[in-house]
């Protein structure tokens, strides 16, 4: 592994110059860089478990444990923070209609197909990806993730016609919560502004306390020491159908990741990219085992880095280990766990919102061309049956939105590639 060597005097970044992965500042000036990733990466992860149900200290224990695997498996020369997986959002919600056992099963199966994914890519090379998984695809596999989640974001409604979730659950409190993100995105810039999600969220959790939406005789009851709750997988392979397409997300946001630290840091990490996506694998089947949400290179961190220039795995270590302090305050994750309904709707239709714009940034950035049909009509076939969320049952399995549309994608789109390749 990497040691890491002192940068300079420890204390200043010359202009035009980074701290690298195996550089290190002064160690004061480490603990508050590591402290600042915390805070970045704070909101989005606890968000995930909020809006599934999920125990947010598990979260938050095996985001710790996963970040200390990534950063050992990567041989501590890649820098990142695994948080939790947006892209696991809709499949467990729909496989938690079994149980909490079945969905963490779904996300074992697919970090352990991640973590097969990474060893084929460091023996062979990323090259099959690029033609197997193209920036169309990619994209339209992110939009329609976060777009099927509409539903959830909106609430539904009880055989009595009442709300038993989301935005429609406290209307007065989404909006709030709504117009909150708005105000910190638009008014902060920096790690504030990062960090619109988690302080709007706050805000409308201060107005749901003051309207008496929010319940704290858990909290009380928590102890303020100790592990927290481990479940364990239930199997189920039934559910696994659902849980494929996310690998595809986490495949590009890795490969994203590894691209933009090389591009950041003027160095190549392609020797990398197999061992990366390894190591989310890892990462995400170990949080199933004992019921974390799957994890993800976070896109928030790379924002610390680029606007710091600090790339040292260090900060990452740091970071791992205060969020493992955090996790071992029972009394903290049950707090956490007390956000309401009308809060969670308002973040919900932000944030759903901004997963699948994700998908069209994508498409933008990558110069898609929708002008020709193998692009335009694969993505709209399946955003439509994935927005839609088309479900159809084989068998004993059961296709939801997401699974249907990411099929249908993939089928239409190589498919169409074949044919008009025969045609010459």
């Amino acid at each position: 592994m990497a040691l890491w060597k002192l940068y300079g005097d420890g204390k200043t970044i010359p202009a035009g110059q980074v701290v690298g992965p195996d550089e290190r500042l002064s160690w004061p000036r480490t603990l508050g860089i590591g402290a600042q990733h915390l805070f970045a990466m704070f909101g989005a992860t606890f968000l995930v478990p909020i809006l599934t149900g999920f125990p947010p200290a598990t979260t938050l224990f095996f985001s710790a444990i996963g970040t200390a695997l990534f950063l050992i498996l990567t041989r501590n020369q890649l820098p990142s923070y695994l948080g939790s997986s947006f892209a696991f959002i809709a499949p467990i919600l729909a496989a938690k209609t079994e149980s909490m056992g079945v969905a963490l099963f779904g996300v074992l199966c697919a970090g352990l197909l991640l973590a097969v994914v990474g060893m084929v890519v460091q023996v062979a090379g990323s090259g099959w990806l690029d033609a197997f998984m193209p920036p169309v695809m990619t994209g339209t596999i992110v939009m329609l993730i976060g777009f099927n989640l509409a539903a959830s974001a909106w609430g539904q409604v009880d055989e009595h016609g009442d709300p038993t979730g989301g935005f429609r659950m406290a209307p007065l409190t989404a909006w709030i919560t709504v117009i909150a993100v708005v105000l910190v995105t638009v008014l902060f810039k920096g790690i504030l502004g990062r960090l619109s999600i988690l302080l709007g969220v706050l805000v409308g959790y201060a107005a749901a306390v003051i309207q008496g939406q929010v319940d704290f005789t858990e909290v009380g009851k928590a102890p303020w020491f100790g592990l927290p709750p481990f479940t364990t997988p239930e199997p189920d392979f039934n559910v696994l159908v659902m849980f494929l397409p996310v690998v595809l997300v986490l495949i590009a946001e890795n490969v994203g990741h590894v691209k933009s630290v090389a591009l950041m840091t003027g160095r190549n990490y392609d020797k990398l990219m197999g061992r990366a996506l390894l190591a989310d694998g890892v990462a995400t089947s170990v949080a199933a085992l004992g019921g974390g949400s799957g994890t993800t290179t976070y896109a928030e961190n790379i924002g610390v880095m680029a606007a710091t220039k600090i790339y040292s795995t260090a900060v990452y270590w740091v970071a791992a280990g205060c969020a493992l302090a955090l996790s071992l305050l029972p009394k903290f994750g049950q707090a956490i766990a007390t956000v309401p309904p009308g809060v969670l709707g308002g973040a919900g239709v932000v944030l759903y919102g901004m997963i699948g714009l994700l998908g069209a940034r994508i498409w933008v950035e990558n110069k898609v061309d929708f002008s020709r049909s193998a692009n335009l009509i694969p993505a709209a076939a399946a955003l439509i049956l994935g927005i839609a969320d088309a479900t159809f049952v084989v068998g004993d399995m059961k296709l939801t939105g997401i699974a249907v549309g990411t099929i249908t994608a993939f089928a239409l789109y190589h498919a169409m590639r074949w044919i008009a390749r025969l045609r010459g």
